[in-house]
């Protein structure tokens, strides 16, 4: 494999590395487990394990990322969950 090959091959992957964007969900001390839990399984794609983990862990450790993916994905998905009157971003 040629340099610029090699040069070409690591400017792909870290393309496609920094297009992957995630949704960090905050705690609040506003809304239940449940109302978290079937808001991530509706806005997130959640199953039920899942979206109940991650209500655990924002409960407890503060914040979680709740979904990894490109931009475009997520913003409808962020913008649910804040709807839903739940603190998110994306970051």
């Amino acid at each position: 494999m040629s340099s610029q090959e090699k040069t070409l091959e690591e400017v792909l992957l870290q393309e496609e590395v920094s297009t992957q964007n995630e949704i960090v969900l905050f705690n609040d001390d506003v809304n239940t487990f449940d109302h978290v839990i079937e808001t991530l399984i509706y806005a997130c794609d959640h199953t039920a394990e899942q979206a109940e983990q991650c209500s655990l862990i924002v409960h407890y450790k503060g914040k979680c990322t709740v979904k990894t993916g490109v931009y475009s994905d997520l913003k409808p998905r962020c913008s649910m969950l804040l709807e839903a009157g739940l603190s998110a971003e994306i970051v």
